[in-house]
């Protein structure tokens, strides 16, 4: 299964983690960018999933604007109201569909592979 930690080392686990936060902790007020570009940022293209676990898991990851990471076609986390709340404080556009407007909003950073 893709998205898996046991295919990671216990350090490059703890690499993945500081990475996923400090990308994050850049994303710019008013911009969004999704699990799979932070993933293949932090050089795990095939972990998305485990962005988001890490977001969620990891004591501290509130302190880092986490609310503007979304899905790909950007809807926001499933049980996670305030998100879209803090996204329309700070300017971001929904679709009528209720996804961010990608085509407006997107922080995407080049990935040097």
């Amino acid at each position: 299964m893709k998205d898996y930690v046991g295919n990671m080392s216990a350090e490059q686990a703890r690499a993945f983690k500081d990475d996923v936060l400090n990308i994050v902790s850049q994303i710019p007020r008013g911009r969004v960018t999704t699990y799979g570009h932070i993933a293949a940022l932090c050089g795990w293209p095939d972990h998305a999933r485990m962005v988001g676990r890490t977001l969620h898991y990891t004591p501290g990851a509130e302190k880092v604007p986490c609310h503007r990471v979304v899905n790909a076609v950007g809807r926001t986390a499933p049980g996670w109201g305030a998100q879209r709340e803090m996204l329309l404080a700070e300017g971001v556009n929904f679709k009528a569909n209720g996804r961010v407007d990608m085509a407006q909003h997107l922080w995407e950073p080049k990935i040097d592979l």
